[in-house]
């Protein structure tokens, strides 16, 4: 079974609004492909189609969304998208301005940024875009324009390494949920695009709308774009599928600046030194203190990204003890510096 679910805003409709409001909607624009991630698209959507100054406020922007064709477009679930033509936009008569393009992930992407016409148009559209984005593998497309040549950029983690040898011009990085270079933002997969959008609403509309936007949606937090794409939590569960350590690993992290020593850690689970750390690295594949470390540089580059906390009262919150400690632990970890870290995610 397949439905149709219209959802974008045509041109006629966005100039109505402009006049009943009184101002001017920021217009966001999705390009869509067959074979797209529903959620790649529904998500940025959401945030998008109801974010506001303030809960009394009109909505900010008015979303539309373009393939190269228009009418239905097929997603990876019985969901059509229907969509407008993308050459609308492209109109030298169209006088509606693009505030932000965004380009949609999908299995379709490969297939998209094959097809030159497609490539084209995208291309020029971003031209008239004062802020270009990509979802997921939508940066494949966008990577395709040429668009993303001596940039950074970000994918979801299956498509990196496809990413980096189809264009070797962009640089890469398969750690980042999302990734801003200028005008240019990309997001890893899935909900990645939905914390990249509640990051521009921040940008544009500042961190009380960006926090109520995340609220109505029940989103426990808004990330920085330097939080991983692999969650370390999961990873933890992963390997501890019998929750031998899950107490002790909840119990690590809310008390990471105090002095953690193995004696400490086999204490919590009743083993001696020996026995824990030897049974600890059978479950987790690494040293109980490389693992602390771990959550150390975990914890500190989110309050790092989030938080105005200097480097020293950073280091000393998440147990490292000074910030020669923690820089030399950021750069095991993560090869790169704290401060070199906080410039380029600072949320």
């Amino acid at each position: 079974m397949h439905i149709t679910f219209g959802i974008n805003d045509n041109m006629t409709a966005f100039h109505a609004n402009s006049h009943r409001t009184g101002r001017c909607a920021k217009s966001v624009l999705f390009v869509v492909y067959p074979n797209i991630v529903l959620l790649d698209l529904s998500g940025p959507l959401q945030v998008f189609t109801h974010a506001r100054e303030t809960p009394q406020s009109e909505p900010h922007y008015r979303t539309s969304v373009a393939s190269l064709a228009g009418g239905a477009v097929s997603t990876n679930t019985i969901i059509r998208i229907d969509s407008d033509p993308l050459e609308n936009w492209l109109n030298q008569n169209t006088v509606v301005s693009i505030d932000t393009l965004v380009i949609v992930g999908g299995d379709g992407a490969i297939d998209a940024a094959l097809d030159p016409e497609m490539v084209s148009q995208v291309a020029q559209v971003a031209r008239k875009a004062t802020r270009v984005c990509s979802v997921c593998s939508g940066a494949i497309l966008l990577a395709a324009t040429g668009l993303l040549d001596g940039r950074r950029a970000v994918t979801h983690w299956e498509d990196c390494d496809l990413l980096a040898a189809r264009y070797p011009a962009v640089n890469v990085e398969t750690d980042p949920i999302y990734v801003k270079d200028g005008n240019i933002w990309t997001s890893a997969g899935i909900t990645a695009g939905v914390d990249m959008a509640l990051a521009i609403v921040q940008e544009d509309l500042g961190a009380q709308a960006a926090i109520d936007m995340a609220r109505s949606l029940v989103t426990p937090m808004i990330r920085s774009g330097g939080q991983s794409q692999f969650s370390a939590d999961l990873i933890r569960q992963s390997s501890d599928t019998d929750g031998l350590f899950t107490e002790l690993h909840r119990w690590l992290t809310n008390n990471l600046d105090q002095q953690i020593t193995v004696e400490v850690m086999a204490g919590r689970c009743a083993m001696s030194p020996r026995t824990f750390s030897r049974r600890y690295v059978a479950t987790m594949g690494v040293p109980p203190a490389k693992a602390v470390e771990a959550m150390r540089v975990e914890a500190a580059r989110d309050l790092l990204a989030t938080t105005d906390h200097s480097m020293k009262s950073t280091a000393l919150r998440c147990g490292f003890r000074d910030q020669e400690r923690m820089r030399r632990a950021f750069h095991r970890t993560l090869n790169v510096s704290p401060s070199l870290y906080k410039s380029q995610f600072r949320l």
